[in-house]
């Protein structure tokens, strides 16, 4: 392996220094703490650790955290007037609803009713819009994540080409906003792109979010290129036992690591990060809200 491997646990935890800190300066010189109230329909086990180690790391780095659990058959109208509620909280700077929502409840319209500015999850329509035109708006998290770790490794990024896998609205399209704000030429690929290994090769950075296991194999790479792989895949792993897995991400690691000249590793790279900036939206949110210097390297 040659590739210098971009250690997302260690940067998550200078992240939440940083927020750390501007939350105690927030306290001492404007006596406003940031809040960040999160919404959990139903008792979906992956979301209610993810919502656990929210509410602890939000606490952590001097935030109040709110939490709201709610039943599975939650009616939309009371989610909506619980949202309208927050909306109008001033002690409660980000709103996160955590998906997915139960069948029942509309997703969109849910999202679409928090206040944008509390929209720390950055997917409002509102935000989207904001993101695709170049003007101040709440990032997703992921995407952010990814293009502050891609700052910290290569500086400036203008100029060079970028590869971002996969089109969501969560990961796929915000990426490549954001790397084209930082003057990258940016391509999409997907599953209907032709000829997508040379697609990939040309790329001095290959965003990989596209939910397939290993799905980007190391011969698609171009030598000394960053990938950044977003992929969180569990897979059988009889090696280790019956019925055993293990996490994997969308790029085969080890083929992928001996010719790149950096990548993140999955678990450990990309996923880490995604809370860190959670926070450091709420801060932001909070900041914007108090007509407040935003804090520097904690936004796009």
């Amino acid at each position: 392996m040659s590739a210098q491997i971009i250690d997302g646990k260690a940067f998550a935890v200078t992240v939440r220094e940083k927020v750390a800190g501007h939350v105690a300066r927030l306290k001492e010189e404007n006596d406003i703490t940031p809040g960040l109230a999160v919404v959990l329909v139903g008792e979906d086990p992956a979301s209610q650790v993810y919502v656990r180690s929210k509410g602890k790391q939000t606490v952590e780095v001097g935030m109040n955290s709110y939490e709201h659990k709610l039943d599975v058959d939650t009616s939309e109208a009371d989610l909506l007037a619980l949202i309208d509620k927050l909306n109008n909280d001033p002690a409660v700077h980000g709103i996160l609803v955590q998906l997915p929502l139960p069948g029942h409840l509309n997703e969109d319209l849910v999202i679409n009713s928090i206040d944008p500015s509390k929209d720390v999850d950055g997917f409002h329509i509102s935000n989207v819009g904001l993101l695709g035109t170049g003007q101040k708006s709440m990032v997703p998290c992921t995407p952010l994540g990814c293009l502050m770790m891609l700052r910290e490794h290569h500086g400036s990024l203008s100029g060079m080409d970028a590869v971002v896998i996969g089109r969501s609205n969560i990961v796929g399209k915000p990426m490549a906003q954001l790397l084209l704000g930082d003057s990258c030429t940016v391509t999409i690929a997907h599953s209907r792109t032709k000829d997508l290994p040379e697609v990939v090769r040309r790329a001095d950075i290959v965003v990989a979010a596209v939910g397939r296991p290993e799905m980007v194999p190391g011969d698609w790479i171009k030598e000394g290129a960053t990938v950044i792989d977003v992929g969180i895949n569990r897979i059988d792993a009889p090696e280790k036992g019956e019925g055993k897995t293990r996490l994997v991400g969308d790029v085969h690691f080890e083929s992928a690591a001996a010719v790149a000249g950096a990548i993140t590793p999955v678990p450990g790279g990309v996923g880490p990060m995604t809370i860190a900036c959670l926070l450091a939206n709420t801060v932001t949110a909070c900041c914007r809200a108090n007509g407040l210097a935003e804090p520097e390297g904690l936004t796009a």
